[in-house]
């Protein structure tokens, strides 16, 4: 019989019951045993899917409180030095303090997971680092699941991607040397798995599908050597590329079996079939783990038959790698349109196409009734008129280079825009949204429940807008955000604006800790029937004599955070979602918007993991946001944000984009990220971020001048602004007001100062 299972599933729970449990946690309205047990209830009501759906394991492991990267520092003892916390005896109340900062420290450093939209948090490793060991959590999950009669196959961060992924502050150490003290903690681990009688462990090793240089290919070697030794079969998952470049090397390890993304990376397995030995499982990973259509099974299903001639029950089948990227159930989706919901598979549903398609391996007559329900589904969609969209065609056949260029050259535009706005030096500004009270949740839930009308919900929000406005003023900021009350996300609120767009009611889906996002789903051409933010970016300009950003959402991160369609090229599809946001950008010009802001925080996000595959990315990305940005007079000022991501090694492609000032996170790497940035001599305007928002740490002053300092040794200050890291609508309002009363006065102390010196 064909062998099914997943790399993970996702942790938040259908209503988000884990996300509920923490923040009450956080507020000390609850207590960690009732975060423990709605932990617990979590866990098993995943596994219990599991084994409903006949897998031939459940997947124990992929559980976190916070992320999966925090979880194996913790296991692995490997704690940041500076809070001083002892692995041994880490509490709930302290593995929060690591995530989210505390008084004493700041957060641990945050970005994302190789090309999705989750974020980790960093590990921070020194040349003392021993790996003795820490928190028993991981085992008393493993231990749960024993205990309700589950066939477990735990799931640990291989040591390659842990090491990978780490960092040290520490000038010129190599982490690569901690690599034996390391292993020794995973060959405990193991050992301790297999006292419990586990026979199977899942290592995810991602980073094999990067480009890595040799000595990181000779650590996989040495690692897997000491590993393979531990009497536990050995399953190493690798995913979102290809890893045929290490076939033969990985072939040779003492492990048991290798799992493949074959939806990323199809291509990959011929060079495996040449080089897979006798001993090892192929697990092939052909459910889409990061979209949410419905598979194509029979289209899986026919070239999964010779293999399963050639491999016989070493053939397992998979999706392409954790769940953890699609929302948990369709059950909750009860507003969805009937037709569009037949073309989708969330996590629970995935669970069923993994069991059909080892089904069809294995008793095809049994499983033609779920292949031609499948069938049918896919022939609905392509059949269907609400795809296609000939206005949306014809525009996108019609696009031309100079569509994608300002007028003049940034250095032009400059001074153009300095003598429109008037700003100081250092001027102060920040992402766009305010705090997101539960005020302004429960007037929008009761406006969607039809419980309160069009124009009370107006005035509410449109107080909400003053609100942030005067306030504002207040603190003296430069430039000035409505605050975005009104915005439910940042790509969900302009998605509901467009056709080609659905919208889920239950589609959560983890981004970092607490936080989950609901991204919609592109099913269609895109088109904008109507300007989306123009009245209220009037509004909020009406309040007050200091310029407002427009607020719009770019055309790669409405791309990167929703579902897309898998119809057409990706880049076509951002295509269309720039030629809409253009269309936004010039109405809000018209209507006197002096500024406006084009956010792509996922730009990297969408990088390919090989390099050999970025220029063509970067092109048509690059050219998308100058598509959405060029439509305006030179003297309009556009700017764009990105956040916790590794920009260093695109910033050619990032001065492409040509925004007249673009903002980034650096406040968790201490403004490491700017030091690219200088030393490319990027040539536009910078905002580096002076402070943590994801943390309710409040910056001294001090703190915020010292940062200020550290960028003007990397670039001329009179390029630089003053932000903070990103939106700020997880803060409350106590600490917002006072953090930005703190970055504003270390602006004017920092003015006061270069004017002296000037």
């Amino acid at each position: 019989m064909t062998r099914t299972h997943i790399l993970g599933f996702p942790r938040v729970g259908a209503q988000r019951e884990l996300k509920f449990a923490q923040e009450a946690f956080w507020r000390a309205e609850a207590d960690e045993g009732h975060l423990r047990e709605v932990a617990s209830t979590l866990r098993a009501r995943h596994w219990q899917l599991q084994r409903a759906a006949g897998l031939d394991f459940v997947t124990v492991g992929d559980f976190a409180y916070y992320d999966q990267m925090l979880g194996m520092s913790a296991l692995l003892g490997a704690l940041p030095q500076r809070f001083g916390f002892d692995p041994a005896t880490l509490t709930l109340a302290q593995y929060y303090e690591l995530a989210r900062g505390n008084a004493a420290q700041p957060a641990m450093e945050m970005t994302k997971w190789f090309d999705t939209n989750y974020h980790y948090l960093v590990p921070e490793l020194a040349p003392d680092t021993t790996f003795d060991g820490g928190v028993d959590w991981f085992f008393d999950e493993v231990d749960e699941a024993l205990g309700l009669g589950m066939r477990v196959k735990p799931v640990l961060v291989g040591p390659l991607t842990y090491l990978r992924l780490a960092k040290s502050h520490v000038a010129g150490f190599d982490r690569l040397s901690l690599l034996p003290r390391l292993v020794n903690r995973y060959v405990r681990i193991i050992d301790a798995l297999k006292a419990r009688g586990v026979e199977w462990v899942q290592l995810d090793e991602p980073a094999l599908c990067v480009d890595l240089e040799p000595e990181w290919l000779d650590a996989l070697s040495l690692a897997y050597e000491a590993i393979g030794a531990c009497g536990v079969s050995v399953l190493l998952a690798t995913y979102f590329e290809t890893a045929a470049d290490h076939a033969a090397r990985i072939a040779k390890l003492p492990i048991q079996g290798v799992h493949l993304d074959l939806v990323r990376a199809p291509g990959q397995l011929d060079a495996w079939r040449a080089v897979l030995p006798q001993r090892m499982v192929l697990s092939a990973g052909v459910v889409d783990g990061r979209n949410i259509w419905r598979a194509d099974l029979r289209a899986i299903v026919e070239p999964l038959q010779v293999l399963r001639a050639e491999l016989g029950e070493r053939l397992w089948i998979a999706p392409s790698c954790s769940l953890l990227h699609v929302p948990v159930s369709l059950d909750g989706e009860r507003k969805l349109d009937a037709e569009l919901k037949s073309w989708l598979a969330f996590a629970t549903e995935k669970l069923d196409e993994i069991r059909t398609i080892a089904l069809a391996l294995d008793d095809a007559r049994a499983a033609e009734p779920a292949l031609a329900q499948a069938d049918a589904a896919r022939a609905s969609r392509r059949q269907s008129s609400a795809v296609v969209n000939a206005l949306v065609q014809k525009r996108v056949a019609a696009v031309t280079e100079a569509m994608a260029t300002r007028k003049r050259p940034f250095a032009e535009r400059n001074g153009l825009q300095r003598a429109a706005l008037k700003l100081p030096p250092l001027p102060t500004t920040t992402i766009g949204s305010f705090p997101q009270t539960p005020a302004i949740r429960q007037a929008r839930a009761a406006y969607k429940r039809g419980e309160v009308g069009a124009l009370d919900y107006l005035e509410r929000m449109r107080s909400e807008i003053e609100r942030a406005v005067r306030c504002q003023e207040a603190l003296d900021i430069d430039v000035l955000v409505h605050g975005e009350a009104e915005r439910n996300d940042m790509v969900e609120y302009f998605g509901e604006q467009l056709w080609g767009y659905a919208f889920t009611e239950n589609g959560w889906v983890q981004s970092y800790g607490s936080r989950c996002v609901k991204p919609p789903i592109i099913y269609g051409d895109v088109y904008r029937p109507e300007p989306m933010t123009v009245e209220t970016a009037k509004y909020a300009q009406s309040l007050t004599s200091r310029p407002v950003k427009g607020m719009l959402t770019g055309p790669v991160t409405m791309l990167q955070w929703s579902f897309v369609r898998d119809d057409q090229p990706r880049a076509t599809t951002a295509l269309q979602l720039a030629l809409a946001v253009r269309d936004e950008v010039v109405d809000l010009e018209k209507a006197g918007i002096r500024i406006i802001q084009i956010d792509e925080p996922a730009f990297r996000e969408g990088l390919p993991l090989r390099r050999g595959d970025w220029p063509a990315y970067l092109e048509w990305a690059a050219r998308a946001f100058r598509i959405s940005a060029a439509g305006v007079a030179d003297e309009t000022q556009i700017h764009t944000h990105m956040c916790y991501s590794e920009f260093n090694d695109i910033l050619p492609a990032i001065a492409e984009m040509d925004a007249d000032v673009i903002t980034i996170e650096t406040s968790r790497s201490a403004m490491e990220l700017l030091d690219g940035f200088g030393a490319f001599s990027y040539p536009n305007e910078i905002g580096p971020g002076v402070y943590d928002i994801h943390s309710p740490r409040v910056p001294t002053t001090e703190a915020i001048e010292r940062l200020l300092e550290r960028a003007c040794e990397v670039i001329p200050a009179e390029r630089l602004w003053v932000n903070p890291d990103c939106g700020l609508k997880t803060r409350g309002w106590p600490e917002t007001e006072a953090a930005l009363a703190n970055m504003v006065r270390a602006a004017k102390r920092l003015r006061e100062r270069l004017a002296v010196t000037a």
